[in-house]
């Protein structure tokens, strides 16, 4: 048997099969933000005395809403539906001093912020989960604190400045 010789020149490309079946339809991904809301203060005039320790700030007026979550008071919100929330808050006070996120009457440890140095703001962002239907959301100078703190009025100008709290439902 002799060598093998050189391979030849390729030939034209075939004809594309037939294209398969379609695949299964994917699993449903998680839903975004289905509800949000905005409540707010002007200072001045809607915080006119001090918030003493375990008391909330009042957050009186309205902004953007979309969804169920509602107001019950100045002070209180709440939260329909069982689930997740984010919420997020900015308050300026005058004192060093912390807010705390509060869930039917019960400090939530893990949403303590605060600061150290006077005339700034308070600002922070918790997830909180419920468990039950119609729970009552509020935002509080913590019990226990020894500073009663005044929201600053007219905060780095001359317009009144504005706190606010917003809350989003999960899912």
């Amino acid at each position: 048997m002799g060598a093998t010789g050189p391979a030849g020149v390729s030939g034209p490309a075939g004809v594309a099969g037939a294209g398969g079946p379609a695949g299964a339809v994917g699993a449903t991904g998680p839903a975004g933000v289905s509800e949000f809301t905005e409540f707010y203060a002007v200072m001045p005039p809607d915080n006119t005395a001090t918030v003493a320790p375990a008391t909330a700030v009042r957050f009186p007026n309205d902004g953007p809403t979309s969804g169920q979550i509602t107001r019950l008071s100045a002070s209180t919100f709440e939260l329909p539906a069982v689930g997740t929330y984010n919420v997020s808050f900015s308050v300026a006070v005058d004192e060093p001093g912390q807010l705390v996120l509060v869930l039917n009457g019960v400090e939530l440890p893990y949403t303590v912020y605060g600061r150290a140095a006077n005339a700034s703001e308070i600002t922070g962002t918790a997830l909180v989960q419920t468990s039950a239907v119609d729970a009552v959301l509020s935002l509080h100078n913590p019990a226990g604190e020894p500073t009663a703190l005044t929201i600053t009025p007219l905060a780095g100008g001359t317009d009144p400045a504005v706190a606010s709290i917003t809350i989003e439902r999960l899912g």
